[in-house]
């Protein structure tokens, strides 16, 4: 994997913001609304007839080419001059929470797609061809975990261990990838669609991704934009307080071992941990105490187990082995603590983030280099290929919910970017 330069003179390119805002409205419609939330979890029927819709829109178009591969993952291809070279990668996902935002992942994908209609708008031809891929099961809702496209594109052994994984209702992942190879082969065919066989791990050029922040920072500082030059570490856990069971009435306080006590008591330290570290100036660290359950679970018994996780965040590895050390020094005795994940902080490409913080610059967009707090496509991609990422703002800070929402204004200026970047990698033909 070698770095992306940014070139001498990089060239612009104009965006049409209406019908990027047209068609993100329209994709929203698929599952649900921009103001009711969106419903389009991964490879139900719902998420394959959008993925359809946007394939339509290119697949009979003079220089494009689409195709699904063996994770299901939407590729849509803008031939270059020279197609033998590792073509240029964009996208994200249009996969949604049970109920969803109308932008999470839908406004990288509409975002890339945008660049295509305005090189076909300008007339543009690149030297390199470009690829918008719609990847597979980011959210992880349906199937767990998330990132399963893209990580099965980038190592494709990994699919085999995906392939058993079942949802809710006991459909596995393998049979409803096998279900949206067959659908989108009876669309392609109907349609008489220009098709091609995308191949895993094949080499790629540069991999930008667009996104909402899906946080308050940007709209708090008044910024038009993010570049992000990192995904931070995370380590999740699974804590387990052990207790005695006794009568809520009859035990005096100094004979019981109660679990909950227990537990609040940890919980509340590790919390108390990471306000002292921001009021210290260290904002970067999340701890959040996501799943509670006690057992018996009974309003008059002392409880004699309590489970709860810990999901725990920060781009320094110092910090969270930190962390871990306190988590298991403050542990009552005969607690069980298991590591159920523990992901490094993924470094994005110098010269790439370079060439799309200069690309803002020109713009006069006001922007800030930042961390991704979240997962997104491009942490896997990250391994493969020189990556980055665009953040627009997020109101609020607000997203997996039906309140999310950027201004329209921010997800032009995002994808004028996204633009600007993607057609110097791409090298327009002079």
């Amino acid at each position: 994997m070698t770095s992306t330069a940014s070139p001498t003179t990089p060239p612009q390119l104009p965006i049409d913001g209406a019908r990027l805002i047209e068609r993100l409205s329209a994709l929203a419609s698929f599952g649900g609304s921009v103001k009711s939330g969106v419903a389009r979890e991964s490879l139900t029927p719902t998420e394959l007839a959008a993925r359809h819709w946007l394939a339509a829109h290119y697949a009979t178009r003079p220089g494009y080419l689409v195709g699904v591969d063996a994770a299901a993952n939407l590729h849509i291809r803008r031939l270059g001059q020279y197609d033998e070279l590792p073509f240029v990668m964009t996208g994200s996902h249009i996969d949604t929470q049970p109920l969803g935002g109308w932008l999470d992942g839908a406004f990288g994908v509409m975002a890339g797609l945008e660049v295509f209609d305005a090189l076909d708008d300008a007339g543009l031809r690149t030297r390199r061809s470009l690829q918008v891929v719609a990847w597979t099961n980011e959210e992880g809702s349906r199937f767990s975990p998330g990132l399963m496209g893209s990580q099965a594109y980038v190592q494709p052994q990994a699919l085999a261990g995906y392939l058993p994984v079942c949802d809710a209702r006991g459909e596995s992942f393998g049979q409803a990838r096998d279900t949206a190879l067959h659908a989108f082969d009876q669309a392609a065919d109907a349609g008489g669609w220009s098709c091609f066989a995308p191949e895993p791990a094949q080499p790629v050029h540069a991999y930008v991704e667009a996104h909402i922040e899906q946080g308050p920072v940007l709209e708090r500082e008044g910024l038009a934009l993010g570049i992000v030059e990192a995904i931070q570490g995370v380590r999740w856990y699974q804590v387990v307080v052990p207790g005695r069971c006794a009568h809520a009435g009859t035990t005096p306080l100094v004979d019981r071992d109660d679990a909950q006590a227990k537990a609040i008591a940890l919980a509340h330290a590790l919390l108390s941990h990471a306000a002292e570290a921001a009021q210290a100036g260290d904002d970067a660290l999340r701890v959040t105490i996501g799943r509670w359950a006690c057992q018996p679970d009974a309003i008059n018994t002392i409880a004699d187990r309590v489970s709860f996780t810990v999901d725990l965040r920060h781009p320094d590895a110092h910090v969270r082995d930190a962390f871990d050390r306190l988590l298991r020094r403050l542990a009552p005795d005969g607690s069980q603590i298991t590591l159920l994940q523990d992901k490094t902080t993924t470094a994005f490409d110098p010269a790439l983030v370079t060439l799309l913080g200069e690309a803002a610059e020109r713009r006069g967009l006001a922007a800030r280099r930042m961390v991704s707090g979240a997962f997104h496509d491009a942490m896997p991609l990250a391994g493969h290929a020189p990556t980055a990422m665009l953040f627009a703002p997020s109101l609020r800070g607000v997203s997996h919910h039906p309140e999310e929402h950027t201004h329209s204004a921010d997800l032009v200026a995002c994808t004028q970017v996204l633009a600007d970047g993607l057609l110097a990698l791409a090298e327009p033909m002079r």
